[in-house]
């Protein structure tokens, strides 16, 4: 039994925020002296250095939480009643929400068994003559095939909107995702790659007319002031979490460096026959999540809890099979290779301050577990 003090979190932002502390303090002390809290002058740098970060020529438009950039993406887009978005339900439910916010309606596709990402042979089957999107998420960190999704996706004239909560950073061929499809989402939910110190959230695009217009839905679909051009949400991101975030994305390569850095020593430590995701030659996972899949997980987590370890199950149920989304009409067992992973993924602690000796403890666990019953 481990003590307290030699317990490894899933996720802990202490250490990092005592290296950055004073720097800031100082950009919320710049903020709150200067006047402007809302849409101002550091969520304008932000974005455009978010921008320069993706690499990509664009635009960025920041707003509340990764929940809202995707709703408001659709709704840029004019996906809306009677529409059909593809997607998969191995995902966090905002991911469905905003499809549902939007006012569309979430069709799932099947997973890939070894990556458990989105199938695209069986998204392609599943599209109608309602389909007018295809909300491709990269999940964990790692990145979906996105020239063969955005092959598709010209094949049937769909819009693509890309879910990047979790994988700011990620590469595919050396390309960002999020600079793929029509719009990029991105979450800075604070356990994110790029984390504020609460919610925020941007969308990215390469076409300046669905900036112009994810900038009016953000603000009430205000086109000057006090004069709705179109129908619109209040989701800004604030001038305080921008300076916050701004601070961070100087550190953020940095930080992926260690991401993968500590993913590397998991590969090195956990046994040959612990199993992983896969991840494509082309992509450069940005492990915001570790992930194994064991048979074995209700061992391994009661094995975690007796070590003070922490863990994470992303995600313990499909959203097809949750009570929120019956209205949607699917049956268990309808998307077989998704419910099953649902039964095995477990997420192990990554984040940039883990220690090796951590990552050593975690694997000496795992592999304990999964060895007596190999």
């Amino acid at each position: 039994m481990s003590t307290a003090a030699t317990a490894i979190r899933m996720f802990d932002y202490v250490e990092q925020y005592a290296a950055i502390q004073g720097e800031i303090l100082a950009a919320l002390q710049s903020v709150l002296a200067s006047g402007s809290l809302i849409l101002g002058p550091r969520v304008q740098a932000f974005e455009e250095n978010f921008g320069r970060f993706l690499g990509e020529p664009g635009y960025a438009v920041g707003v509340g939480n990764g929940t809202d950039a995707l709703a408001i993406a659709l709704g840029a887009l004019k996906i809306g009643p009677g529409d059909e978005v593809i997607t998969v339900s191995n995902t966090a439910i905002p991911t469905v929400s905003a499809i549902r916010m939007a006012g569309a309606t979430p069709v799932f596709c099947e997973i890939d068994r070894h990556s458990l990402l989105m199938d695209l042979t069986d998204a392609e089957a599943r599209i109608t003559a309602r389909t007018k999107a295809i909300v491709p998420v990269h999940l964990f960190g790692n990145a979906v095939d996105m020239p063969r999704l955005m092959q598709i996706a010209q094949r049937h004239a769909l819009a693509v909107v890309e879910d990047c909560a979790q994988s700011c950073g990620t590469t595919w061929q050396g390309r960002p995702t999020g600079t793929f499809g029509d719009v990029g989402c991105f979450s800075f939910y604070p356990t994110k790659n790029l984390g504020a110190y609460g919610d925020g959230g941007l969308c990215f695009t390469r076409r300046k007319e669905l900036a112009d217009a994810m900038r009016q839905i953000r603000v009430h679909g205000r086109g000057k002031a006090y004069y709705a051009e179109r129908e619109g949400v209040n989701s800004r991101l604030d001038e305080l979490q921008a300076a916050i975030l701004e601070v961070k994305l100087r550190y953020l390569r940095d930080y992926l460096a260690k991401r993968r850095a500590i993913a590397r020593m998991y590969h090195e430590h956990l046994a040959p026959g612990v199993v992983r995701p896969r991840v494509e030659r082309a992509a450069d996972h940005s492990y915001h999540l570790f992930v194994i899949a064991s048979r074995q997980r209700d061992q391994i987590i009661e094995r975690f809890k007796q070590e003070e370890i922490g863990f994470g199950i992303h995600y313990p149920t499909p959203i097809h099979r949750m009570s929120g989304y019956e209205f949607l009409g699917y049956r268990a067992g309808a998307l077989p290779i998704t419910e099953r992973a649902a039964t095995e993924v477990l997420s192990l602690p990554c984040y940039p301050e883990l220690s090796l000796e951590a990552v050593r403890r975690v694997c000496s666990a795992v592999n304990d577990v999964v060895g007596k019953y190999a």
